[in-house]
């Protein structure tokens, strides 16, 4: 009898290794080629979904709806078209079912460990998704009018902080006078921290780490100076660092995570306050005098806002930026302005002129071995300076 081959045997369906995470920007930095990601995010956002499209992932369950109909987000439509497989409302159960690393297959919306069906959702397609883009447009003006209403009801709660700075904590950081580089997590973090590098080394600004912002800034080799967030979202060595720690307390004074840096050893500062904690950190910033702020990784626009799933604090967000938006710089406009202005020409004739005084040095002059270890030495540092220009 004719034995079957290996591809005629083969499952129907994609096969990966699965990642798993409830948080998909714990993800991005983990994601390799062909893996499959398992996730919990209502409306996936497009910053997401260009970072896993990148990453080469054949695949991605979502606990929840990658379209909600609040809005119309672009990082379903993103993923399908790039070829990689949607597979929508699996369940929160799945969680407990998947362990990262794993192999799994997906076929026609089931999710399978072997030979074992573990969940069940909805595979998405370019049809069904541009049918629910169109009930979402509808969306949106409610997600305005909900907006408006949230910024009158956050002004009237927050006036004193929002207007007068009442409420910002004392912090021991030095910030009065000086430039702060405000790091948040996104899927753009990292490029961006890497484009800001010479600024950092020139200006030495206040390195401030909003929750997975700190880790952000510790694995592109900087120390944070302080660290604002839930401390449940940062690793424990970030933490431990010696950064000064805030953090975003409920106006009845209860902490979350302020039980973790305790069994940590680590001191904190509370700010009793509502807002997200980039709301928060740009508040400090300003009150405590900063005469810059440089951004990385927030969310601007209102766009940006609904398609991180914040629609609700949408309206605290853009109040604080209307307060503290005469100090306020994107960091892509930080990097563009920052470049090494040096033409390539200029350096040619630097080094040439290096090369002919060297030369003629030698020409003149009974020269032993120690000078040439010397004219060496001199030749060795002028490379490294050249290198160092185009850093």
């Amino acid at each position: 009898m004719k034995l079957l081959s290996r591809q005629s045997r083969a499952l129907p369906g994609v096969t990966g290794v699965a990642r798993v995470s409830r948080r998909s920007a714990a993800l991005l930095d983990r994601v390799g080629h062909k893996d499959i990601v398992v996730i919990d995010q209502v409306d996936l956002d497009r910053a997401t979904a260009d970072a896993l499209v990148k990453a080469g992932v054949t695949g991605v369950v979502n606990a929840s709806e990658s379209i909600s109909g609040r809005f119309p987000n672009l990082g379903p439509e993103i993923l399908v078209a790039s070829g990689v497989l949607l597979v929508d409302g699996v369940g929160d159960a799945v969680f407990g079912k998947v362990k990262d690393g794993a192999k799994i297959r997906v076929d026609a919306g089931a999710v399978y460990v072997g030979d074992e069906l573990i969940a069940q959702g909805t595979e998405q397609t370019a049809e069904s998704i541009a049918d629910l883009m169109i009930e979402a447009k509808t969306g949106m003006s409610a997600q305005l009018e909900a907006f408006a209403a949230n910024a009158i009801e956050y002004m009237k709660r927050e006036r004193t902080l929002l207007l007068d700075g009442v409420g910002i904590p004392e912090v021991s950081t030095s910030i009065e006078g000086r430039q702060v580089l405000l790091v948040a997590a996104s899927a753009d973090t990292k490029k961006q921290l890497k484009a800001l590098k010479k600024y950092i080394a020139d200006f030495r600004p206040v390195l401030v780490g909003v929750d997975g912002g700190a880790d952000a800034l510790r694995a592109a080799g900087h120390t944070p100076a302080l660290i604002i967030g839930n401390p449940e979202h940062i690793d424990s060595e970030t933490l431990r660092c010696g950064a000064e720690v805030v953090i975003p307390a409920h106006t009845d004074g209860h902490a979350p995570g302020l039980e973790r840096l305790q069994d940590l050893g680590v001191g904190a500062v509370t700010f009793p306050a509502t807002g997200t904690s980039e709301d928060l950190a740009l508040l400090l910033a300003d009150g405590r005098g900063a005469t810059t702020i440089v951004t990385v990784g927030l969310h601007t626009t209102l766009v940006d806002l609904l398609d991180k799933g914040r629609g609700s604090t949408a309206a605290s967000t853009f109040l604080v930026r209307m307060r503290v938006a005469n100090k306020v710089v994107e960091s892509p406009v930080v990097a563009s302005l920052y470049k090494a202005r040096v033409s390539w020409w200029v350096v040619m004739l630097l080094v040439l002129a290096a090369a002919a005084a060297i030369v003629t040095a030698l020409m003149v002059a009974d020269v032993g071995g120690v000078y040439a270890d010397l004219i060496r030495q001199w030749w060795n540092q002028l490379v490294e300076w050249v290198r160092g220009l185009f850093a």
